[in-house]
């Protein structure tokens, strides 16, 4: 297993697994056809990896809301359940578990973001090596930094990375949190070009706007789709053509979506259905290095179920909509 100072990858336990899988007669659900990591190498067969991570320190560090470790828990046994069919196969995904503390009170702090970083991008570099693709659940924004860095270094050079989200997270270099995983990455040279779709204009401060004109970023603001809706498919049609095809890191912060419980609640965002369909847009026509879906934070039953069945629509639409890509461009 991987482990570091505070944190550890466990693999999926038997009795984790029962819990997960769901079963019906006549029916095939994915946990029944997929595969769980074990201390072997059959993982490398398959394409899609999931890691949940459950950790809510990065978000706290940040003056963000606890929660976030409930993701990937509300997440699994929902994507366990959905039918394996020949819209999508169980047989391409790996479950690799969670990663979560190792110590009872691990520090809300800097450091112990850092000792995170280091892990996932140990666990990101892995499956990028293998020719897999990372799928991550859960955890804090903080985390697209390791996936950055683990993807970029076994790639020999930076990626391009477009998000979904009402705050850039381009903050300071003031030590490691949730706000700042593309700005450190910029600065370390593993991210190349970096486009945010669905800025909020009042949630981004002074700093963080001159950051995004430094990276010359690609930016699109909420505001603008309230103005005119159209320009919401015309901003995603834009990074497309923009990426050429490039290898993209594919970023969604759940805070973007209206209701969702997150790290950062917002009443003004993205429905579910936009957010899905920037995932089947950007996954149809980009290869993409990884999918981070972060910040959900679930505190009840009913939270567990809204945000459990919107991650399972939104990795189900990733790994159809990548699969059918890879098929194309590949023949």
């Amino acid at each position: 297993m991987l482990e570091s100072t505070y944190f550890q990858l466990q693999f999926p336990s038997a009795d984790q697994k029962k819990q997960w899988i769901s079963k019906r007669e006549g029916e095939t659900r994915i946990g029944q056809e997929l595969l769980f990591r074990q201390n072997d190498s059959d993982w490398k067969q398959s394409k899609f990896h999931i890691l949940g991570i459950c950790e809510d320190i990065g978000p706290q560090v940040n003056g963000g809301f606890s929660g976030a470790r409930n993701a990937f828990p509300a997440f699994i046994p929902r994507f366990c359940g959905m039918q394996s069919n020949e819209f999508l196969n169980g047989k391409l995904i790996c479950i690799h578990g969670l990663i979560a503390p190792v110590i009872e009170n691990c520090p809300v702090s800097s450091e112990a973001v850092q000792d995170l970083d280091t892990l996932i991008s140990a666990w990101a570099g892995e499956i990028h090596a293998n020719g897999g693709i990372p799928i991550v659940i859960g955890g804090g924004h903080n985390n697209a930094f390791g996936l950055i860095k683990g993807v970029a270094k076994k790639n020999n050079g930076p990626i391009d990375v477009v998000n979904l989200d009402p705050h850039a997270d381009t903050r300071a270099l003031e030590g490691r949190h949730s706000g700042n995983p593309f700005s450190y990455a910029f600065e370390e040279g593993l991210l190349r070009n970096y486009s945010v779709l669905g800025l909020h204009e009042s949630y981004n401060n002074q700093y963080i706007l001159d950051v995004l004109k430094k990276m010359k970023a690609t930016t699109a603001f909420f505001e603008s789709w309230i103005d005119e809706p159209k320009q919401f498919n015309l901003d995603i049609d834009r990074i497309i053509q923009q990426q050429q095809h490039q290898l993209t890191g594919l970023e969604l912060d759940m805070d973007a979506i209206i209701g969702m419980p997150s790290s950062a609640f917002t009443p003004s965002g993205v429905t579910l259905e936009q957010a899905r369909y920037y995932i089947r847009k950007m996954s149809s026509n980009l290869p993409i290095a990884y999918l981070h879906l972060p910040e959900a934070a679930p505190q009840n039953d009913l939270e567990n179920k809204i945000v459990g069945k919107s991650l399972s629509y939104l990795v189900s639409d990733f790994i159809k909509f990548q699969s059918n890509f890879l098929k194309i461009i590949l023949s």
